[in-house]
């Protein structure tokens, strides 16, 4: 086999610096002072972003006859028919009955068992918004509503009218920096590519693959294989003395990166094997090796993390009835496995995961689907999760209702402000830094909806 030689130009020319510097745990960890923390025990959050737009009046639906027939005359051909709905009994209510999808049965034992709530009617938001407020323009709104892209990007930010290059899970990541400044993995940790979420000012998400870290193709530390010397070359090159900061640098991030698959991969190998299934699916496969990672927690010298993971399919602008089920089933299965699987590891109270999506989806049919929208429904799953009830205010699902701003598009009644900064303040984030986390949160009276112990 022939091996490629590497030399000091032809690195520094073609390595990419930004895929690996997205790479790289732990970097720029000192370079600012934090505001929260130390820590001395561990908690972990795990948002779980269903990419399109879920249809999430589907998931969570009002049984009882008045609403559910309310529902029914919005949905037409969508609804779910009332006697198939999986029935949740939450210790709380407002005198309604409300049930679930018919394939989400994990989920409703979990919900059942008390891990698991839902936040109803969340999204965007800078201030409180009501219909004639939005049809008069007197409050400030969040720009480009009901785009895929925009709305995702108001999820991740939280940015409202501003720009924002940053997102709520990494300025987390940036005010506890000094206070986890031992961890051998950086807080932030991607599953399903670079995003905006964990972007921050001084610290940098560890970018790996479903299954974990990606190693560099063509190198190995076995000293019997092909690969051996074109890694020793290829390190030769990175520990060389360089004239420019630049090249230092730069090597030195490729160093890290290095390092940081080694040890991750190493870590994850050492996990105890798991009794619980995970469904082989997209998402199934990230939230298994997420439940490897946290069963590393200690050997990695962890005391708080971050974990996005991520499923895709739920733009149905057509074909809605046929796909929902597998598509939401694949949300409830997956979800399930991943809190099994912290409870078999002992470290459920610990271990909180959330969903947020790009959007909800129009209650009126576009034939066999449905349009863009704005306010939806959530769930949050984990120990520290007081379960078994609904958040928020859930709404009248009528067609030029109170709630309805053309079409079946509900106006949030909370805001991802506030259902980011409950999450954040369990997370660690002292009050006085849940601003800086979620910036529009100033704007509503309620900083702490109270899912969380």
């Amino acid at each position: 086999m022939m091996m490629t030689k590497l030399n000091r130009r032809e690195f520094l020319k073609t390595s990419s610096a930004a895929a690996i510097f997205a790479a790289t745990p732990g970097l720029a960890f000192s370079q600012v002072i934090g505001g929260s923390g130390p820590f001395t025990d561990y908690r972990a959050l795990v948002c779980v972003f269903l990419f399109g737009g879920n249809d999430s009046f589907n998931m969570l639906v009002p049984r009882s006859d008045a609403e559910y027939a309310v529902y029914a005359a919005s949905r037409q051909n969508l609804a779910i028919p009332q006697g198939d709905l999986l029935p949740i009994n939450p210790v709380t209510g407002d005198g309604a009955q409300y049930g679930l999808h018919p394939s989400m049965t994990a989920l409703q034992d979990v919900f059942e068992s008390g891990a698991a709530a839902f936040v109803t009617n969340v999204g965007p938001l800078i201030e409180p918004t009501n219909k004639d407020q939005f049809f008069n323009k007197s409050v400030t709104l969040p720009p480009q509503l009901f785009s895929h892209n925009d709305m995702r990007n108001q999820w991740s930010s939280l940015k409202g009218s501003t720009t924002s290059k940053t997102g709520w899970a990494g300025r987390m990541a940036d005010l506890i920096r000094t206070g986890v400044s031992g961890q051998k993995m950086a807080t932030n940790a991607s599953l399903f590519g670079s995003n905006l979420f964990q972007s921050a000012d001084a610290t940098v998400a560890y970018v790996m693959g479903p299954d974990g870290p990606i190693q560099f193709e063509g190198f190995s530390t076995d000293p019997g294989s092909l690969f051996y010397e074109q890694r020793q070359a290829f390190q030769r090159i990175v520990n060389a003395g360089y004239a420019s900061i630049y090249e230092r640098g730069f090597a030195e991030i490729q160093n890290r990166a290095i390092e940081a698959a080694d040890t991750v991969s190493n870590a994850i190998a050492s996990a105890p094997p798991l009794a619980t299934l995970f469904p082989q699916s997209q998402l199934g496969t990230q939230l298994a090796t997420v439940a490897r990672l946290i069963a590393v927690r200690d050997e990695l010298q962890m005391q708080r993390q971050v974990f996005f993971v991520a499923a895709s399919g739920f733009d149905t602008h057509d074909k809605q009835i046929d796909d929902q089920p597998d598509l939401l089933g694949g949300v409830s299965d997956a979800m399930s496995a991943f809190f099994l699987a912290t409870a078999e590891l002992g470290i459920s109270d610990s271990v909180t995961s959330f969903t947020q999506s790009d959007f909800g989806r129009t209650l009126t049919s576009n034939g066999d689907g449905t349009d863009h929208a704005w306010g939806g429904n959530q769930i949050v799953l984990g120990g520290a999760v007081r379960g078994r009830d609904l958040y928020g205010s859930y709404p009248l699902l009528q067609i030029d209702g109170d709630e309805d701003v053309r079409g079946g598009r509900m106006i949030p009644s909370t805001s991802a402000d506030q259902y980011a900064a409950t999450l954040a303040k369990w997370f660690g984030i002292a009050d006085a830094d849940l601003d800086v986390v979620a910036p529009n949160l100033r704007n509503f009276v309620q900083r702490d909806l109270g899912f969380m112990v």
